[in-house]
């Protein structure tokens, strides 16, 4: 375990508090990601979980967008969404050229309750220009709400590197300014469509 004094503070805390801080971070993921997760029989999933020490859960369903919570100390959440961030990449390089293609653009989408996205954009879209720059990542916050919820989409996108510089930003900048009022989390595939088909399937 590294020495307090070597672990990066975030936002300036003191190192103590960040260390006993526990983060959780939801990300939304197509069915192919999903799969890239959680490897042959659960094993990519177990791997990380082990050498993260973060709790990770997928949600269930047959839907194709599928919610990843990590949650744990944000050491352990940094880990995980670094090996996530590799792990993609690689599946991503072996489905083109790698050599030829260079190294293929890995896309994480986070999901961030609205009321922290105005502190995540700043005043004129300041703070989040900012972490653009410095972590040398693209970063998108969706201007509407994920359907039926109180959270945005944030997509960061850019080699691994760069993202988990870019995710480590965005969680100070969270974790300085936790969500007004009641969230409500979005869940993949909860669409009116989707009810309506189950309710006329339980009449059938």
């Amino acid at each position: 375990m590294a020495s307090p004094d070597r672990v990066s503070s975030l936002g300036g805390s003191p190192e103590e508090t960040e260390l006993s801080i526990t983060l959780t971070l939801r990300m939304l993921m197509h069915g192919k990601e999903i799969g890239s997760i959680i490897g042959k029989k659960g094993e990519t999933v177990k791997r990380i979980r082990e050498q993260s020490s973060a709790r990770i859960t997928i949600s269930e369903g047959s839907c194709p967008e599928r919610i990843t919570t990590i949650t744990g100390s944000t050491d352990a959440v940094f880990r995980a969404v670094s090996m996530i961030a590799f792990k993609l990449e690689e599946d991503l390089g072996a489905g083109s050229d790698g050599a030829a293609a260079g190294r293929a653009p890995v896309t994480l989408r986070l999901v961030i309750p609205a009321s922290q996205c105005g502190s995540l954009i700043g005043k004129a879209g300041a703070k989040i220009r900012e972490i653009r720059e410095s972590s040398g990542a693209q970063v998108q916050v969706a201007g509407d709400l994920l359907p039926n919820s109180t959270e945005r989409a944030v997509t960061v996108s850019g080699v691994p590197d760069t993202i988990i510089q870019c995710v480590r930003q965005i969680c100070a900048v969270i974790l300085e300014s936790p969500p007004k009022g009641a969230t409500i989390p979005y869940h993949p595939g909860l669409s009116l469509g989707t009810i309506l088909l189950s309710a006329n399937q339980v009449r059938g």
